[in-house]
């Protein structure tokens, strides 16, 4: 294989992994109903488990991260994918809530030595000025996968049971982590970027006044609230709150997922690095406007009329993906390469803690005591938030360098 092919082969097999990763995310929320009528927890103990998914996840990326800027990415990468692949096949033996929590912990941990390695990886394959359409095309991942979690869910939860659906993603993990092992080398770390070496950009004391990173940051981190938890509640909320059923509820919303994803996540991509090329701050913008534009179509979604409920949720989708490239190539180009890994998973630790680690428990324990719907309500609250920082953010955009190494990195 020609080595100019490399970068793209390695992205390939790094997507089709998020690919999976996605499905088996969100597979339980698609099955929380036959869960809850299975162990009779709460709702707010419902939401807890994706809260210590999220826990686990978070708590273990910031040492991950540290690791992946000074170890092999791709052994990493690797042993983080079998972790949460072999998890996932333990979903056959959890036969009360409690081993079901545990089994979420420990795909939590797996997950983790993916999501935040991969992006710095990519980073290290492709210019800066290239990064929103090469990591929109990764996180492509997030619409197809999270769609399928829900269609594959619901068709084979409702059928065989709320087990079967997690067995979907254990085998084919294995066999994309080991070809994507065996398929290259590691790149050479900063090989696709040059100049704007700043104590800001390129160590951990710098890290922590770095305005850039933390305004993508706390951005994200509102975003990952409101997204969090409409994802973790929409099934439950279709089937309770509109008498959808939970198969059909799962299709559709899964269906608006992925075209929605698909649509939002590659015109974001494309549009954030053509408004590269005329404001620096156009990474942050882009994002900002598209967290301001989904509001309308999730509240017509929480409190309209049911016969456009679907159409609603399409609108708020496709604003909310806008952000996926853009916004995770903010963070990336916030930092440079010595401390990229570390910083990505600060930046995991932050959003996580403040974002889907919290908002399905919270929306759970109002649902408790009023309504899903009610509880719905909180993740406006997250957007317009996200909005308001990430328009601070435009102001601290680093500029993009005008020239790469003439290194060429392979993978």
């Amino acid at each position: 294989m020609k080595q100019a092919t490399r970068p793209v082969l390695a992205l390939a097999l790094l997507t089709a992994l998020n690919f999976l990763n996605y499905i088996d995310r969100y597979i339980l929320p698609a099955v929380q109903p036959l869960v809850k009528a299975e162990f009779h927890p709460s709702d707010k103990a419902l939401g807890f488990l994706t809260t210590a998914f999220f826990v686990f996840y978070m708590c273990s990326a910031p040492a991950i991260g540290f690791l992946a800027d000074r170890k092999s990415r791709k052994t990493i990468i690797t042993v983080g994918a079998i972790i949460w692949s072999g998890a996932t096949l333990l979903t056959a033996v959890t036969y009360d809530f409690t081993a079901l929590l545990i089994r979420h912990t420990v795909v939590g941990v797996g997950e983790a030595t993916f999501a935040l390695i991969a992006p710095a990886y990519i980073a290290d394959l492709f210019p800066e000025e290239r990064r929103g359409r090469v990591l929109s095309f990764f996180y492509l991942a997030i619409p197809v996968g999270a769609a399928l979690g829900y269609i594959i869910g619901g068709a084979l939860g409702t059928r065989h049971g709320w087990r079967s659906p997690f067995y979907v993603c254990g085998v084919p993990g294995f066999l994309v982590a080991l070809a994507f092992y065996f398929g290259g080398k590691e790149p050479a770390r900063g090989a696709k970027e040059a100049g704007l070496l700043t104590v800001e950009r390129t160590t951990f004391k710098g890290l922590l006044r770095n305005p850039a990173f933390w305004t993508a940051t706390l951005g994200m981190a509102m975003m990952t609230f409101a997204i969090g938890g409409i994802s973790a509640w929409m099934p439950t909320f279709l089937e309770r709150e509109k008498g959808i059923p939970l198969a059909r509820a799962n299709y559709y919303f899964g269906i608006s997922t992925v075209l929605m994803g698909f649509a939002g996540t590659g015109v974001g991509g494309w549009l954030g690095d053509l408004w590269l090329k005329r404001s620096r701050g156009a990474y942050y913008a882009l994002s900002a406007f598209s967290a301001l534009l989904a509001i309308p179509g999730a509240l017509y979604a929480f409190y309209g009329n049911p016969a456009w409920i679907f159409v609603a949720l399409m609108v708020a989708e496709f604003f909310l993906f806008l952000n996926t490239g853009p916004l995770n190539a903010a963070i990336v180009n916030s930092v440079a390469a010595p401390i990229r890994a570390t910083a990505i998973g600060v930046n995991l630790f932050v959003i996580h803690l403040l974002g889907d680690a919290s908002s399905p428990w919270i929306i759970g324990a109002i649902s408790d005591r009023s309504s899903l719907r009610l509880g719905f309500s909180v993740t406006l609250i997250g957007l317009l938030a996200s909005a308001v920082i990430l328009f601070i953010g435009t102001r601290f955009a680093p500029p993009v360098s005008t020239a790469t190494s003439p290194a060429g990195a392979t993978a």
